[in-house]
């Protein structure tokens, strides 16, 4: 073994390190009633792994081929990155009360670390030890709130779709070793031709991705699981673990199935067009706000991979990662200020509990609004410079000529529509703090400076990343 190769694992390091220093931290002071240091600890630990992840630009290659990282890999890291400090930086005062608060920073940074094990796999054992690394500390976090019946519930539905999942896609891999003999993806690519055992693999494998990613008809397990978990838990799952798993897919499919890409659009366009219009359909019918949010979350599952219909990679990666780096800082203030008033409202996550929702609290009500709006892809904000990018990968990658690009133009048209049917529902939200009338609203009540920094981080996202394009460019320019 060259030991040097460790050395290029930078920002799996930086995490193993962040990892120690958080359990030292925790095994010391465990028997102090204050640690009111602990949280900026882990926040602070969290963006210098963002600036080491920014900072390590160079493509390397290590293990002989099972770790593999590129420019691509490592910007997207650093985006994930940025996503879990600010979960961490909201959810202090709810960890806190459990007393298990160091607990629960490094079980969301071991699923961190296997995050960035998955997207930086060379073959698909590494790419499978990350996937696990990943999904058992994430199934511990959703049931971290333990003497809760529907946490426990989330947690076993979590774990039984997580198993049944990676049953599929080892299914999958198991017909792709079977046709190659080689689990490594530069001698599959090399080598692959659309057999009928490479499709079958093909399959199995997207599907097992696919209930990672909650794309229909893989989403089942969402609703229910979003609504059990504590709410800083949900915002982790919707937007980091799907943003990790949905780049990995990107990245197998281009890099491994590149050549059978006729293959994969046709199962990509039909899982798109169902993920985004099923999803609509189920979110205007909710009345729980948490369960609103799951749908929403697949619908933008299927608008993140609209980056696929294209053929370019680097146009594909940078449009996605553009759009996870917007639905992290849009979802992400949207699960704050649900988990904010849920903790000084009796646990209150019906959307009919916000009627009026203004007259209390509208500071919170206008950091919604632009929430709602950016997801809802309404100008000026990021959100709807987020989903022009994703839909001009796809255009670019059609001709309108030919029967597939017909077919995509369709999709693209589909989504079109979808996302002025998701104006509906998003609205409906603004409509229930501004302009239902109740009688009884909310009490009004202060947050804590966690959760006003994170709204602040959060907004300023929402606001700048849109109107500055060259974030976007930089990304691009970048890969």
């Amino acid at each position: 073994m060259n030991y040097t190769d460790f050395f290029k694992m930078i920002p799996e390091a930086s995490l193993v390190a962040v990892l120690i220093i958080l359990f030292v931290a925790d095994f010391i002071s465990a028997k102090t009633e204050e640690r009111k240091w602990f949280n900026p600890l882990a926040c602070a630990l969290l963006l210098v792994n963002t600036i080491v992840c920014l900072l390590s630009m160079q493509p390397e290659e290590a293990f002989g081929g099972m770790y593999i990282t590129s420019v691509a890999v490592n910007v997207m890291k650093a985006i994930l990155a940025f996503g879990t400090f600010i979960v961490v930086l909201q959810s202090r005062v709810w960890a806190g009360k459990s007393g298990k608060e160091g607990e629960f920073y490094m079980l969301v940074v071991s699923t961190l670390l296997g995050m960035n094990t998955m997207m930086s796999a060379g073959n698909f054992l590494m790419f499978f030890l990350g996937l696990e690394m990943a999904s058992v500390p994430m199934a511990c976090v959703v049931a971290f709130d333990a003497y809760r019946n529907n946490s426990a519930e989330a947690a076993a539905k979590f774990i039984l779709t997580a198993t049944f999942s990676s049953g599929v896609m080892l299914y999958g891999i198991s017909f792709i070793y079977a046709a190659y003999g080689t689990m490594y993806f530069n001698d599959i690519a090399a080598n692959i031709q659309a057999t009928p055992l490479t499709i079958m693999g093909l399959v199995f494998f997207f599907s097992g991705l696919g209930f990672k990613i909650s794309l229909v008809p893989f989403h089942f397990w969402t609703a229910d699981t979003y609504q059990g978990a504590p709410t800083t838990v949900t915002g982790y799952l919707s937007v980091i673990s799907k943003g990790a798993a949905a780049f990995t897919l990107l990245s197998i499919l281009f890099h491994v199935f590149g050549s059978m890409i006729a293959y994969w659009h046709v199962l990509m366009m039909i899982v798109i067009a169902l993920s985004i219009t099923i999803a609509n359909l189920f979110a205007i019918r909710q009345g729980e706000l948490k369960r609103f949010m799951a749908f929403s979350s697949i619908s933008q599952a299927g608008y993140i991979m609209l980056a696929a219909l294209g053929n370019n990679w680097d146009a594909s990666i940078a449009s996605l990662s553009y759009y996870v780096l917007i639905y992290v800082v849009a979802n992400m203030a949207v699960f704050t200020i649900i988990s904010v008033v849920e903790q000084n409202n009796g646990g209150k996550t019906d959307i009919s509990d916000y009627n009026g929702f203004y007259k209390t609290n509208p500071r919170l009500s206008f950091l919604m609004t632009i929430a709602m709006f950016s997801l809802g892809g309404i100008p000026p904000f990021a959100g709807m410079f987020s989903k022009f990018f994703v839909f001009m990968s796809g255009v670019k990658g059609a001709d309108i000529t030919t029967t597939e690009g017909a077919w995509i133009y369709g999709i693209l048209f589909i989504a079109l529509i979808n996302t002025v049917v998701s104006l509906y529902y998003y609205l409906k939200i603004v409509k229930a703090m501004y302009i239902t009338r109740c009688d009884t609203p909310m009490p009004t009540f202060k947050s804590d400076t966690n959760t006003k920094f994170a709204l602040a981080v959060c907004t300023t996202g929402i606001v700048l990343f849109g109107v500055f394009s060259c974030v976007y460019e930089w990304i691009a320019a970048a890969i």
